[in-house]
């Protein structure tokens, strides 16, 4: 019996303070970061791959018709040190993202996963490369960990032509090896996901998907059209719920009669996950993958998370909550705060080594910040190419009035 999440607005000193249970800083997992390079300068025992083992604490799951996941984990320095690397990644180029915003750079919406990173680093450190994600339109972290380059990046944002959708998809619509999307619509990449998941069955591959979306489309229609055809189909999809307790600007209390999402599959099982910690977010993830490869069918996750900006760049964030809430999210539950004191308790290396890692960092994310901003605008004469698969064209496509004709 696992023990519940505590996760309720409780008053204190005058302002509601946002609890998602208790964050123990002795956890662990670990890492196969797809696009962080490996951190070389390991030091402080000089071994990188000696081995770490740590409590992923009592509050870390909580279960729906499924047995509890393994709440100890193990990996090697090296490993711990590319995770923690993997997550600043994240933070800084979302960090560039605001900035390129606010100096009008980029243009249109913008979601930004500050405080979220945690869950696409972890995610990704549990699955490989066979396996699909797909999620909403919160996707750049995703994208960056799937191997996405932060040039490419930025690049999209700014519309530019070395982005990873060659300047056409924005924000919201950026792609990368077995990585989906980054989708417009709110909850229409559930059903898409198990679409991925039933063409990984059908060709008997030993692979699965994580089919992501926010607590703000839990309630539509199509996420339990999408629950019911993959239990019908016994489908290798675990329909991941992030829930950072906001659907915009409402609260889940608000807006759903039971904030449970991971026991809304009913007949399919669920597992809740503390989703501001890294190394049980890999945890979790591993259980589902191992849940839906093993033939089990499918598996609803609902990971308990927190942005600490608005739902996206137009949204300040604080008027349907405190400053004084987000500040306390940031002070005692940061992810990467987080993994950096169990790295620091745990002897895994120095203070001097992860200021080398934020620095390499920080160099890679201002190097690429330079070369997207000198990439150019698509040409617009090519702006009906990558429609169609090459060779599958038709002989021609209107542009944006009856006699605007682009031949093929």
């Amino acid at each position: 019996m696992s023990a519940c999440f505590a996760r309720s607005l409780v008053k204190t000193s005058g302002f509601f303070r946002l609890s998602i249970g208790v964050r123990s800083f002795n956890s662990s997992s670990t890492i196969l970061a797809t696009n962080v390079t490996t951190v070389t300068n390991v030091r402080y025992g000089e071994d990188p791959n000696a081995v770490f083992t740590f409590d992923l604490g009592e509050n870390a799951f909580e279960t729906h018709n499924c047995e509890l996941p393994l709440t100890t984990t193990s990996l090697t320095r090296r490993e711990l040190l590319d995770l923690y690397k993997l997550m600043v990644s994240i933070r800084k180029l979302e960090t560039a993202a605001d900035t390129l915003y606010k100096s009008k750079m980029i243009r249109g919406f913008c979601h930004l996963s500050s405080g979220q990173e945690a869950i696409a680093a972890g995610m990704e450190s549990a699955i490989t490369h066979e396996d699909a994600i797909i999620t909403a339109y919160r996707c750049h972290g995703f994208t960056y960990a799937r191997g996405a380059s932060a040039l490419s990046i930025l690049a999209e944002l700014m519309g530019r032509e070395a982005g990873c959708s060659k300047g056409r998809g924005g924000s919201m619509h950026m792609f990368a090896p077995e990585f989906y999307g980054g989708n417009g619509i709110v909850g229409a990449q559930v059903p898409i996901g198990a679409g991925i998941a039933l063409k990984q069955k059908y060709l008997d591959q030993k692979a699965m998907t994580f089919s992501l979306y926010g607590d703000g489309a839990a309630n539509q229609g199509q996420v339990f059209e999408s629950y019911n055809m993959a239990k019908l189909w016994n489908l290798p999809v675990a329909f991941t719920c992030e829930n950072n307790m906001y659907g915009m600007g409402t609260s889940a209390q608000r807006a759903a009669a039971s904030t449970k999402y991971f026991t809304r599959g009913d007949y399919i099982p669920g597992l809740r996950v503390n989703g501001m910690d890294v190394l049980t977010v890999r945890e979790g993830s591993k259980y589902a993958r191992d849940w839906c490869v093993t033939g089990k069918g499918p598996i609803v996750v609902e990971m308990m998370t927190y942005r600490y900006g608005g739902h996206s760049m137009s949204d300040p964030g604080t008027t349907y909550r405190t400053r004084e809430e987000v500040a306390h999210m940031r002070s005692q539950n940061d992810p990467i705060v987080g993994l950096k004191n169990r790295i620091l308790n745990a002897w895994v290396t120095d203070e001097e080594t992860l200021k080398l890692i934020d620095k390499e960092v920080k160099t890679e994310i201002d190097e690429s910040l330079e070369q997207a901003k000198a990439s150019p605008f698509p040409d617009g004469s090519e702006l009906h190419h990558h429609i169609y698969i090459k060779g599958t064209e038709p002989n021609f496509v209107r542009g944006r009035t009856p006699d605007e004709i682009y031949s093929y």
